[in-house]
């Protein structure tokens, strides 16, 4: 793939992210678009609201992703790869029509988007889409040409990703006290979804025991473990634990909880764990506050030492990643057959989602994939 440079049929690059303030008055706004339709209180809004209020009311996604803007940017130029690098969020400023609409009136017309989601789940892929669907559907009630958007396959196994977080783990353990590091416990977290969700999601053919959603996690980790033995030469016990549960009590959602965890790690004597968020692009709040601050004090309380290692953030390594999977689209896309890169048991995903991927909640137009409106 390094040799390639022709992005076309693509003229235009989308990084879709989440969105977060940027500021105490923005936190009650934003969560209620986070949370439009579901009849929440502001009052609610502001108690749900106080991990950012913690943090001076500014999430740090949206530096995060200016950060990785500019090493795509870099990346691309440094490959001769010309393409225009455009950012817009679901939820806050920029927002994904505001964007759209600008791209639009550029000119281009044939966009890959590179969702901040690494793998399959209702709200890590198809809510994704059904917001381009959303935002498409307010172009053409415009009278604006509406581009055609395909969103990049699920790259959590992708070495451009895997990497990054290998090296995380590796310092993360080195960073642990000697003389307990040898007996250290991996514990690789992800977001808590409902059991319902993760079994439907991925294809259909995937559905069922937790899903695509589990199984391309326990893929990860497993690639981590094994990376993280041939470096050291340990075989460190590992689990894949949850984090940031936000459902009605009554509704099972995946477990166990990263806090729950530490506490059972520490009553089997376990003398120190490595908290591996492999479930996130970035150090955004879930991370900041979930893990930097509740399951740190958490262990503290225990007297359980605990180190969190980095997520992938901006590495050049991911950058590098994400221009392989824009070239590889592309030539996919021009009928040439093309090498997919990926590590792991499971194999590179599918281009186009297909029908019955991650189904909706309720029934809504999704882009980018085989059930798309907008071919």
């Amino acid at each position: 793939m390094s040799d390639l440079r022709d992005p076309a049929p693509y003229d235009a690059l989308l990084l879709l992210s989440f969105g977060g303030p940027e500021g105490p008055d923005d936190v009650v706004p934003f969560l209620a678009n986070v949370t439009r339709g579901r009849g929440i209180p502001e009052e609610r809004l502001k108690e749900v609201g106080k991990h950012y209020f913690l943090f001076g009311g500014v999430s740090p996604i949206n530096a995060q992703n200016r950060a990785l803007l500019d090493a795509l940017r870099k990346d691309f130029a440094e490959h001769g790869l010309d393409l225009p690098v455009y950012w817009g969020n679901r939820n806050w400023a920029p927002y994904l029509t505001d964007t759209l609409r600008e791209m639009t009136a550029a000119g281009h017309r044939r966009i890959a988007v590179l969702a901040t989601s690494a793998y399959a789940s209702y709200s890590g892929c198809r809510q994704y889409r059904e917001n381009l669907a959303e935002s498409l559907a307010v172009l053409e009630a415009e009278g604006l040409p509406v581009p055609r958007v395909d969103k990049l396959r699920h790259y959590f196994n992708h070495p451009g990703f895997v990497a990054p977080m290998v090296d995380g783990v590796l310092a993360s353990l080195a960073d642990l006290p000697g003389d307990v590091r040898a007996g250290a416990h991996l514990a690789f977290t992800t977001h808590s979804i409902p059991t319902s969700a993760a079994d439907t999601s991925g294809p259909v053919e995937a559905h069922g025991d937790g899903g695509a959603y589990v199984a391309e996690h326990l893929d990860v980790a497993r690639l981590i473990v094994d990376a993280v033995r041939e470096e050291t030469g340990v075989e460190y016990p590992w689990r894949l634990v949850y984090q940031s549960r936000s459902g009605a009590p009554h509704i099972p959602w995946l477990e166990p909880d990263i806090c729950d965890h530490l506490e059972a790690l520490h009553a089997d004597g376990v003398p120190a764990a490595v908290m591996a968020p492999i479930g996130f692009v970035s150090d955004h709040m879930e991370v900041l506050y979930d893990l930097d601050t509740e399951a740190t004090a958490k262990a503290a309380e225990l007297g359980l030492p605990v180190r969190r290692s980095a997520t992938v953030g901006a590495d050049p390594r991911f950058a590098a990643a994400v221009r392989e999977l824009v070239l590889e689209r592309a030539a996919t896309e021009r009928g040439q057959d093309v090498q997919r890169c990926a590590l792991g048991a499971l194999g590179p995903g599918h281009d186009l989602c297909p029908v019955g991927c991650c189904p909706a909640r309720a029934p809504k137009p999704a882009a980018a994939g085989a059930d798309s409106p907008y071919a």
